[in-house]
């Protein structure tokens, strides 16, 4: 078991103060409409008006309201009330590598974090589902302090137990346990399949957001000899010189492709994408995430 969130000698609540300062860049983000507007006219319950605020989607001014009080007033709806925050967070073995002293999973528990304090600042309900090869920690959205704290306090000690990868029962859960339009962020490595259908069922009601988690090591092969290959899916297994060029420009195609049929994937079902490499810092990539979407 170890500790993820930075200073294993700190407290967690001296963490989640450092995280919560670095959050509330983006933390407004959730609440200035820049989710929502994809989802109105889908029989969301109108809830009344309110005061316009700088970020706010002006497809939501109330122009009869603007015109009688002589400033701008938008609608609200159900979802404007209460908008709950998920996370789905891979612990499978793969983010358990990196380099340069870092692993993928650290990466992704302060992305994670992140998202939780975000969630707290702005009074959000947020839940969670963890994974491995198994399901190994699932809550459903609540708000407060003591929420934050039991995910913070999850996602700073762990390490994987099963092999595989459980993204699909995941998604699933997700589907059964979120009852009303959510914002889901889905934190992983995506090195596996089969999960791709239940992604487009979930999108469907929820604003998804897929946040691929890289390291440097994926991109370039690193020279150590030469070693056996094993196919995932075809189980094949060749032996091969990880010094030759051929290899190397392979090793770099394939991730290519990868990286932009995840890109595809999520585009083509409405869902945002971010790509967070262990060598970047989470809040830069996710503030300017958020800003491109308020935009």
């Amino acid at each position: 078991m170890q500790n993820f969130l930075k200073g294993n000698t700190d407290s967690l609540t001296k963490k989640a103060s450092s995280l919560r300062l670095r959050s509330m860049e983006f933390a407004d983000c959730f609440k200035s409409g820049s989710f929502r507007s994809h989802y109105r006219g889908q029989g969301m319950e109108f809830l009344g008006v309110r005061e316009y605020l700088v970020g706010d989607d002006v497809r939501s001014l109330d122009w009869n309201v603007t015109a009688k009080m002589g400033k701008p007033f938008v609608k609200m709806f159900e979802e404007d009330h209460q908008l709950e925050i998920f996370l789905i967070v891979d612990r499978s073995f793969s983010m358990f590598t990196g380099s340069k002293g870092m692993v993928k999973y650290e990466k992704a528990a302060e992305t994670a974090a992140l998202l939780t304090m975000a969630s707290e600042l702005n009074s959000s309900p947020v839940g969670a589902v963890f994974f491995d090869g198994k399901i190994h920690f699932a809550v459903k959205s609540k708000s407060g302090r003591f929420q934050s704290m039991l995910l913070l306090s999850r996602l700073d000690q762990a390490s994987p137990v099963n092999n595989g990868s459980a993204l699909k029962s995941a998604l699933n859960g997700a589907v059964t346990m979120l009852k009303n339009h959510s914002l889901i962020f889905v934190i992983s490595d995506f090195r596996v399949s089969g999960w791709e259908e239940t992604f487009k069922k979930l999108s469907w009601n929820h604003d998804v957001t897929l946040i691929k988690i890289t390291d440097p090591s994926e991109l370039e092969l690193p020279e150590i000899g030469t070693v056996p290959f094993t196919d995932s899916e075809t189980g094949k297994r060749m032996v091969l010189p990880t010094s030759s060029p051929a290899l190397k420009s392979l090793w770099r195609e394939e991730y290519r492709k990868r990286s932009e049929n995840l890109m595809k994937l999520a585009h083509k079902n409405n869902a945002g994408f971010i790509s967070i490499s262990t060598e970047e810092d989470a809040s830069h990539i996710l503030s300017r995430y958020f800003r491109e979407r308020r935009k």
